[in-house]
């Protein structure tokens, strides 16, 4: 792992409710993922294990082939205590600049606020004159159906977006950042390692997206099962001959830093939905 301690560092310019640090590491820079306190009434939990979950959540999006952030876990020497971290690569420079899917909700039509309604969402990339459309929706879904799989659930409207390229003025879907949400963050080891398996299926399919459909969170797996959305049911075509399960587990039991119980969870968790995706797609087929 990286030891972060001694890198290089500059005001934080980023947003987010997480700890976090900007560092500039070999030449890189590099937004630092802390693990966060917790201090939620009832919750017996020393902090969050976001930094786990933003290193596979991402490389999980890697291995199925989107642009996505680089991320590396790392160490930090913080309060006299050694953290474990996860380094974000920070893929904007001075000439490609991040413009979030928020910042396009304003420029589109001022005279309405949108939250995460998803016919809002739409109707934003619908209108705007400045992306092309049919590309992003279907981006969009492809993201969708991913952050299903590890059960993503805070992809709001700050993150996720495009890049710009300010030479040639070309917009493109952003590489995938903020994974941090994903693989159930606040569930410690010690709870891992008691879990059943009727547990881990019922997390697996009670996993809702930040997205709102009629004022309600959208739960991905019911909404993956209607069918009802041609947009998601084309991307499920698109994206699954692409998730490669056995990779993906390989991956995982190939992190040294995660402990065998908290690898054993995400790798069940993942097949579980990973399986309804499947039936899904062969029934598309």
């Amino acid at each position: 792992m990286i030891d972060f301690t001694n890198a290089i560092e500059q005001l934080n310019s980023y947003r987010g409710s997480e700890k976090k640090k900007t560092l500039i590491y070999n030449n890189k820079k590099y937004l630092v993922k802390f693990p966060d306190p917790v201090r939620e009434k009832n919750k017996n939990i020393l902090y969050i294990n976001n930094a786990f979950s933003e290193y596979v959540g991402s490389n999980i999006f890697k291995l199925i082939g989107f642009k996505t952030q680089n991320t590396e876990l790392g160490v930090y020497e913080y309060g006299g205590k050694k953290k474990i971290v996860c380094a974000c690569e920070d893929f904007t420079d001075d000439d490609n600049v991040l413009y979030e899917f928020e910042n396009l909700v304003l420029s589109t039509n001022p005279d309405k606020k949108i939250e995460t309604e998803l016919n809002d969402i739409i109707d934003v990339i619908k209108e705007s004159k400045m992306i092309n459309t049919e590309e992003t929706i279907e981006k969009f879904w492809d993201m969708f159906i991913a952050d299903s799989l590890i059960g993503n659930t805070d992809r709001h409207n700050g993150n996720w977006g495009f890049l710009l390229n300010k030479k040639t003025e070309k917009i493109d879907f952003s590489p995938i950042y903020d994974c941090g949400s994903c693989l159930n963050p606040m569930i410690e080891d010690e709870e891992l390692e008691k879990i059943t398996e009727t547990e881990i299926k019922n997390l697996a399919i009670n996993s809702y997206s930040c997205i709102k459909e009629k004022g309600k969170k959208i739960n991905y797996i019911t909404y993956i099962k209607e069918m009802k959305n041609k947009e998601c049911n084309e991307a499920i075509k698109r994206i699954f001959p692409n998730i490669k399960i056995n990779e993906i587990k390989n991956f995982i039991n190939n992190i040294e830093e995660i402990t065998t119980a908290r690898k054993e969870f995400y790798k069940n968790i993942i097949e579980q939905r990973y399986n309804v995706i499947k039936n899904i797609y062969e029934k598309l087929s």
